[in-house]
């Protein structure tokens, strides 16, 4: 398989790289995308959830948002549970509420430039984290954030220099690391984004998110049994199953699952004589 075609520029890897970097460097995704990175200091990790305690969590959530929408910490937490939960417009509709109560608020700002982006509305959402940035004082999340949004919108060298502002301000800061690395997979260069994410789950802090996108990188390159170990790796049997299930469904996306198994069976077939 080439690790740099024309093949991987399709709509269907411009959407599957849309679900694994949509986190923008602000919150993240182990249920439905692989994301990086946070930014609501205050929320919940829900991230850490399964799939099951997320469904438990969100009934609670949004008791406590319908008691107290304008609360911030709450209203940010339950919004990220339903963007994890596959329920971006209902996330969109409680950021935007949130937004309109703290029109200052830079982590409101930069969350609800997050939500926009994950309902594809990338123009607005950008707006939103650059009303969020403070010139002065920059962050380096945010710059991450810009980052994110501008390789979804077709401008990867823009994007990358964000990426650069932002490790010059966080080195080796693995959210942004992995976000610089799927921005090569945008691009349909495999061989650096696995470069870059392999830098990424190195560094430290990196977590499960980071590793599942190089596990992603590596299975896009036909390396089945790496990336399936890649998956696994240091998680619980459930939490592992789940991770390789959605690494099988993100390759299926390309109609790539069935054909880079036979590929590896090949591979570690005995040649015949």
């Amino acid at each position: 398989m080439s690790q740099r075609t024309s093949a991987w520029h399709g709509s269907g890897l411009t959407a599957l790289v849309v679900a694994a970097s949509i986190g923008l460097g602000l919150s993240g995704c182990a249920k439905d995308k692989i994301t990086t990175g946070s930014i609501a200091a205050g929320a919940p990790r829900l991230e850490a959830l399964t799939a099951a305690e997320l469904q438990r969590a969100i009934g609670p959530l949004g008791q406590a948002y319908a008691r107290n929408p304008t609360d911030k910490t709450t209203a940010l937490a339950y919004a990220n549970a339903l963007q994890m939960n596959g329920n971006p417009d209902q996330s969109l509709a409680v950021m935007r509420k949130l937004a309109i109560a703290e029109p200052r608020d830079r982590i409101v700002l930069a969350a609800y430039g997050k939500a926009l982006a994950a309902d594809g509305q990338f123009e607005p959402a950008l707006d939103a984290v650059r009303r969020a940035q403070t010139p002065e004082y920059p962050d380096w999340r945010l710059l991450s954030a810009e980052g994110a949004i501008l390789d979804q919108l077709g401008k990867p060298a823009d994007a990358r220099a964000f990426y650069s502002k932002a490790l010059d301000l966080k080195p080796s800061e693995p959210s942004v690391l992995s976000n610089l690395g799927m921005s090569y997979v945008l691009e349909g260069d495999l061989r650096t984004a696995e470069r870059y994410l392999r830098e990424a789950a190195k560094s430290q802090g990196a977590d499960s998110r980071v590793r599942q996108n190089l596990a992603l990188v590596v299975g896009l390159q036909g390396r089945f049994d790496e990336a399936e170990g890649i998956a696994r790796r240091e998680l619980s049997a459930d939490q592992a199953e789940a991770n390789v299930a959605y690494l099988r469904k993100m390759l299926a996306q390309q109609n790539a699952w069935g054909e880079l198994k036979r590929e590896d069976t090949r591979k570690t077939k005995p040649a015949q004589n």
